[in-house]
């Protein structure tokens, strides 16, 4: 939906009002700003959704793979699970093809829309299984660091896997979770506190 006034506020709260959202939550593109006229077009999470879908199946079956993409959204995660006869393939050598499919989304969908957005890509539960084993080691080697009050730090992994350990551990007794490093190398230290 496209909005035009004088002034980039001006715009914002047109748009804020008809869209039924705040400022802040506005996703949306300056076309036009100069003096006197600003225009800009909101998106809506649906459309974010739709391209994300669309942006996804289009990669995929750019390597000669047929699926099916399946969208939703729970805790302003957009989740895109793909349906394919290729699994293993798409999923690839500890899960890197999957990861590399679910960055590029990202990334796509990021400067499209120029905002920041959560992508999860799974495929036939793969990733729910990952973190189940996730939360369970993690839990294991927390309550060897309770015992040995030595700190372990853990092979470098994606945000998302992080993000799986840090909620894991959170309310553990004694124990206290950080991120070192940065970009690809970035670990997780599993610290005991008194």
């Amino acid at each position: 939906m496209k909005y035009v006034g004088t002034t980039l506020e001006e715009v914002l709260t047109k748009a804020s009002e008809e869209e039924y959202v705040s400022k802040d939550e506005l996703v949306y593109e300056i076309l036009v700003q100069e003096e006197g006229k600003v225009e800009i077009e909101v998106y809506s999470i649906v459309d974010v959704i739709e391209y994300s879908q669309i942006y996804l199946k289009e990669a995929v079956e750019a390597l000669g793979i047929e699926c099916k993409v399946t969208p939703s959204i729970k805790d302003d995660i957009i989740r895109l699970k793909i349906d394919s006869d290729h699994n293993p393939v798409l999923i690839g050598k500890n899960g890197k093809t999957l990861q590399s499919l679910n960055e590029l989304t990202r990334i796509a969908v990021s400067n499209h829309f120029k905002h920041r957005y959560r992508i999860l890509i799974d495929i036939n539960g793969y990733k729910d299984d990952k973190y189940d084993r996730l939360a369970k080691m993690s839990r294991r080697i927390a309550h060897e660091v309770q015992k040995t009050h030595v700190t372990v730090t853990l092979d470098p992994m994606p945000a998302d896997e992080r993000r799986i350990i840090h909620n894991t551990l959170t309310n553990m007794p004694h124990i206290k979770t950080e991120s070192t490093g940065s970009g690809k190398q970035r670990q997780i230290q599993i610290i005991y506190v008194d």
